[in-house]
This record gives C-alpha cells, sequence and structure tokens, in this order.
C-alpha cells in the first residue's frame, strides 16, 4: 500500500506529525456521538455551529469577531477569484508550490510541476464560518470532525504519516494502513482527470503512478495529498468505494477538525457519489452559536413544507449553486432601488460565508432603511471593521426591523433580529450584511435556524422556517 510520499525534499519535512488530542469533553459530550442514521428517508447528520461549546471541535471561546470577519473577506477573495478566473493559469504564474518546498532535481520523486490561481503558503486558519459534522471512514471505521462546505467538491482528511504537515485536529488522525478497504487511486483513473474540475488545480502524479490532489482555500490555507478510495460510514449506513483526499500536507485549516466535507455540483463530491442510493438533494439547518445542534440531511425530503427558487445558471462555475435575489423590504417596505439592481451582480448561496454580501447600491439601501428603523430605538456605534451599521447593545435586546429577502420563484427568507445583526462584542451589534463589488453571496448569518434544501435533481432551492426546532 502505498502512503509514504515521494514528492517530499527536505527531510526536515518528511516526519511533521501532529500530535493528536483529545475530543472535548464537556457538558455537550452526548452531543459529540450525535443522531447519525441511516433510513428510507435518506442520511441525517447532526451539524454543529463552529462556536458552539456543543461542537466537537470548537474555535477557541476568545475567538475575537474581528478574525471571523478577517476570514470571512479572505473567503470572499478566494471566491471571487475563482469567479474571475475559474481555470488554472499558466505555469509562467506562481507555482502551487512555490515558496513552499523545491521539487527535487530534475522532478524525480517529486511533485508534477503545476500551478494554481491561489498561492499556496502557509496561512492562519480559515473556514472559521463553517459548520461541523461527523464522517467514518476505513474498516472498521473510525469517526471523524469534518467541516461542511457548500463552495467545495472535494472531500479530504488529514492522514498518517502527515508526511509534511497535519494540523492539530481532535482526535486521531487517519491510518490509511489500518483500513482494510483503503486503496490509492492511479493517476489514470477518470476520478483523477475529475480533479481540475473539482479543485480547480491540476492533478499531478507520484512516480509510482499514484494521483496527487491539491485543494486551495481563501488565506493560503491548502491541503495536498493522495486521491484514495475507501468505506464512508454514517452510523449504520455505508458506503463504499468512496473518492476522497489522503491529506499529506495540510497548511493552516479549519482549526481542531480532521478535514472537509464537500457538497458542490461536482461528480467527486459527496452528494454526487452518495447520489445513487439517496438522490441528488440535501437539506440542513444552521444552528446559532448557543444552539446544541442543526442537521444534515441527504436524501429525500418533505417539498410542502418549502417555498422554491430555481437554481440560477451560471457559466461562471458549475460547481457553486447560484439564485437570483429579487428584492429585500425592511419593516413591510421595499427598498428604494430598482429591480435591475439586484440583478447587477450573479448571487450564490453559501454555507460557509457569515456576512453575506450585496451589490453596492442594494446594500447602501438596506443599510439606511434599517438605520432609520432604528433611529430612537438603538444608539448608533462605530464602523466595525467592514460592518458600518452598528448598535449599541445585541440583537437580541434591540427592537429590530423584519428584513424580508426574496427570490425569483417567490421564495423568501423572513429574517429574524439574529438574521439581521451579528453581535461583534459585548456591547456591539451590526448589520449582518456588506457591499461587493463582486459575486452577491447569502451568508450562513441569514440562513440561520432555517431549514434550506438543495435539491439538485429539480434544480431548486427551498427555504423553510423552524428548521432546527
Amino acid at each position: 500500500m502505498e502512503v509514504l510520499l515521494p514528492l517530499l525534499l527536505a527531510c526536515s519535512l518528511l516526519f511533521t506529525i501532529a500530535t493528536p488530542i483529545r475530543d472535548i469533553t464537556d457538558v455537550c459530550a452526548s452531543q459529540i456521538n450525535d443522531f447519525q442514521h441511516l433510513n428510507s428517508s435518506g442520511l441525517h447528520l447532526t451539524l454543529h455551529h463552529p462556536q458552539s461549546p456543543c461542537s466537537p471541535a470548537p474555535l477557541p471561546s476568545d475567538l475575537p469577531f474581528s478574525a471571523v470577519v478577517t476570514h470571512d473577506d479572505a473567503r470572499i477573495a478566494h471566491l471571487a477569484s475563482r469567479l474571475a478566473n475559474n481555470h488554472p493559469t499558466s505555469p509562467s504564474s506562481s507555482s502551487l508550490l512555490h515558496g513552499h518546498r523545491k521539487k527535487k532535481a530534475g522532478g524525480v520523486g517529486g511533485w508534477q510541476a503545476s500551478t494554481s490561481s491561489v498561492p499556496l503558503t502557509p496561512g492562519a486558519s480559515v473556514a472559521v464560518g463553517n459548520y461541523v459534522t461527523r464522517l467514518g471512514l476505513g474498516t472498521p471505521a473510525t469517526s471523524y470532525v469534518m467541516v461542511v462546505d457548500t463552495g467545495s467538491s472535494l472531500t479530504w482528511l488529514q492522514c498518517s504519516p502527515c508526511s509534511v504537515s497535519c494540523h492539530r485536529q481532535a482526535g486521531p488522525v487517519f491510518d490509511p494502513r489500518a483500513s482494510g478497504t483503503y486503496a490509492a487511486v492511479q493517476c489514470s483513473s477518470s476520478e483523477c482527470g475529475e480533479l481540475q474540475a473539482a479543485t480547480l488545480n491540476p492533478s499531478a502524479c507520484s512516480v509510482s503512478n499514484v494521483c496527487i490532489y491539491q485543494a486551495s482555500y481563501g488565506d493560503s490555507s491548502y491541503s495536498v495529498g493522495y486521491l484514495s478510495k475507501d468505506t464512508v460510514s454514517f452510523g449504520s449506513g455505508s458506503f463504499p468505494g468512496f473518492y476522497y483526499g489522503c491529506g499529506q500536507d495540510n497548511e493552516g485549516l479549519f482549526g481542531r477538525s480532521a478535514g472537509l466535507i464537500g457538497l458542490a455540483k461536482n461528480k467527486l463530491s459527496l452528494l454526487y457519489q452518495l447520489a445513487p442510493s439517496l438522490g441528488y438533494a440535501f437539506s440542513y439547518c444552521l444552528p446559532t452559536s448557543s444552539a446544541a445542534a442543526g442537521y444534515l440531511s441527504i436524501g429525500s425530503y418533505n417539498p410542502g413544507q418549502y417555498s422554491y427558487t430555481p437554481m440560477a445558471s451560471s457559466s461562471l462555475d458549475a460547481s457553486l449553486y447560484f439564485v437570483t435575489l429579487s428584492g429585500i423590504s425592511v419593516a413591510g417596505a421595499p427598498l428604494a432601488v430598482p429591480p435591475s439592481e439586484y440583478r447587477s451582480l450573479p448571487t450564490i448561496i453559501d454555507s460557509g460565508t457569515v456576512i453575506t454580501r450585496l451589490p453596492p447600491n442594494v446594500y447602501t439601501a438596506l443599510s439606511r432603511a434599517v438605520a432609520a428603523a432604528m433611529a430612537g430605538a438603538a444608539p448608533r456605534a462605530p464602523t466595525y471593521s467592514i460592518l458600518d451599521t452598528c448598535f449599541r447593545g445585541s440583537a437580541a435586546g434591540l427592537r429590530v426591523p423584519r428584513v424580508d429577502m426574496a427570490f425569483a420563484g417567490g421564495a423568501t427568507l423572513a429574517l429574524s433580529p439574529g438574521n439581521v445583526l451579528i453581535d461583534v462584542d459585548d456591547s456591539t451589534t451590526c448589520l449582518a450584511f456588506a457591499p461587493t463589488g463582486g459575486t452577491a453571496i447569502i451568508g450562513n448569518t441569514q440562513q440561520q435556524t432555517f431549514s434550506v434544501v438543495y435539491d439538485v435533481a429539480q434544480s431548486r432551492i427551498g427555504f423553510a422556517a423552524g428548521g432546527c426546532s
């Protein structure tokens, strides 16, 4: 079994192995086993907010909100770069491995030359806005804490022997040698050929003909390793022959999670690989940070409880979920902008972005309308980073106007105070929206507590209130 990366050059890098740390034991310990199960309606998993005390891999409790905003901006910049140039750059541009490790002389035993539009260098953790769940892998199965991302396709996790680097994670690192069903994927496989579309980075090939993936994210975090195949499991349900990345060089990523589950529209995503058994649909409810848990389900759903908007088609990136925002109202009054302003930018819905981004004129109208509705009810507070509509107090303690976001087809998100404002510290809360000149994004603050279904088979997205209850 090929588990040693022949592509590494400096001996100092060969044995950088993360020290496993104990799983979280606290008042939410009973939540860690979750309610994973597979039944006639599909696969059902527990979903945790990244800052929930019940998360099996929580972010630091003292993480300042400024860090959340910084990483959120990095994610937005990465998405913008991806949509502006969704193909690999020419060999003359920044190499995927430039500045991190040198290629062996002549390339023998090393990574094949490859490039990416996003330079990959060690960076601070990203994805502070992503929710987490658990995934079982191998035979016998071992459970791992994973970030869930609708904006990514390839699922990957850290793998022993962590030939270059692994970040600290909750629980042990996956050891492919301990699984009776593990197999490395050859470069000649069709799945290796799918990596370009799944990661927007070209695949590479080891001297032993094992396919190498390269996945990059905002703030220069990345994972590089072997494309692999094994049995994936969730509770009592197992699915053999699942393709994923077995990460040997994982830099600056995701706190204490083991890796990432990709749910985008791509042949290598978890959704598409399980679809022959479960169907091309998934739904979730994103809980707030104070809630114990939400859920992620793959498979059938109750169609009668949702209002729907069509998935919009876009040539920018076939794997992302585009929608059409058609209007916003504050306290029942539509914003004073022409309908064309909402369509001035392409719009995606994303589980990992915290702050919703709107076309500039739409944002300005929303900011003014919310500020006017709250005039006299809450004193204004100074701008906080990119958030320029702030108030003294907390979202829960203020009289916040209802904000409705309308989408093509009649679907509406009727936002509660916690979906409109976000607390940035103990005494300040801000409008959880910001302007953008690039792609508009419906972020997870506005989605919290709603049930959201992505029905790829019928090309529609549905919303229903009270999803986490």
